[in-house]
């Protein structure tokens, strides 16, 4: 175990089960620490520490706070999130017994399986613990039958075929989880509606008070960070809702504005490249006509 940064670092299953006072991992590479059957320290939970694998937990418990960064989540109704190798958990506070899982999957668990490349495809594992998936009770039922799958085969006499079967329960698992956070962009659709109308705000209010003009085109990182999402769930969910990207997003309303100011004003063109963020008016022209086969003197002089 090192120190970085202030955290402490974990770099394997079996040195973190022994500081957290938990029983060996049955697998060097992969442990499930069933809730019901081990009692997690909670006072070590409360300290900020980082694990170089991956981490799947699945919290039943409404009594849980976790700090993520400077942010403190209350999981009010449970959840189930997923942080990849590296990332920092700062702060976990239970007062209440806590039930579920914790599956823990060392990087070097996957090699020469194709799920060491697609696991980095699976976008939740970059969002924050506050946008983690709220399973309905179908969906419990499956997850905790996997994960019950996953246990009984930790358990048995390790053999040739183990290795296989296990990464094809944690892909079926990944796949399932994929599955549940679709469907909860589609049942959280009226908050997300709030979120994709709060975005169009912060773009108006970007283009309207000249922020553009002193910073340059808005980004996604600039975007995610006014909503207080990761930019990897802000992009998905608005993939589920409009279709694009927040890349795509930020374009469209760009040209909307691009337009407007084109229509409603005579400035000219190099004037609104500025205006908009672009360095250049070239690289404006250019990415107007790119989007619209017009260059933006042809879309005044059409428009008039």
């Amino acid at each position: 175990m090192e120190q970085r940064n202030k955290l402490r670092v974990f770099h394997s299953i079996t040195e973190m089960q022994r500081v957290f006072g938990l029983p060996q991992p049955l697998h060097p590479l992969i442990s499930m620490l069933d809730y019901s059957k081990v009692e997690i320290n909670r006072e070590m939970l409360a300290n900020p520490f980082v694990m170089d694998f991956y981490n799947i937990t699945y919290n039943e418990s409404a009594g849980c706070k976790m700090k993520y960064g400077q942010t403190v989540y209350d999981f009010e109704e449970g959840g189930m999130f997923f942080t990849s190798p590296g990332q920092p958990l700062t702060g976990i506070e239970t007062t209440t017994a806590t039930t579920g899982f914790t599956l823990l999957i060392h990087p070097d668990f996957l090699r020469n399986y194709t799920l060491d490349s697609k696991i980095k495809t699976y976008g939740f594992f970059s969002y924050s613990v506050n946008e983690s998936l709220h399973l309905s009770g179908k969906e419990k039922t499956i997850i905790n039958a996997i994960c019950k799958n996953i246990g009984d085969e930790l358990e048995t006499a390790i053999d040739d075929i183990s290795q296989d079967v296990l990464i094809s329960q944690i892909e079926l698992l990944l796949n399932y989880s994929q599955r549940s956070y679709k469907r909860q962009f589609i049942t959280r659709k009226p908050l997300n509606n709030a979120l994709l109308e709060k975005l169009d705000k912060i773009l108006d209010a970007y283009f309207n008070h000249k922020t553009a003009l002193l910073q340059g085109l808005p980004t996604v990182q600039f975007l995610a960070g006014e909503l207080n999402l990761s930019p990897k769930y802000l992009g998905d969910m608005l993939r589920t809702l409009t279709g694009h990207n927040t890349q795509q997003h930020i374009h469209l309303r760009l040209i909307e504005k691009a337009k407007e100011i084109l229509t409603i004003s005579d400035l000219t063109v190099g004037e609104i490249a500025f205006e908009l963020g672009f360095e250049h008016p070239q690289s404006f022209s250019k990415f107007f006509k790119s989007k619209t086969s017009l260059s933006p003197l042809e879309f005044r002089a059409s428009y008039n």
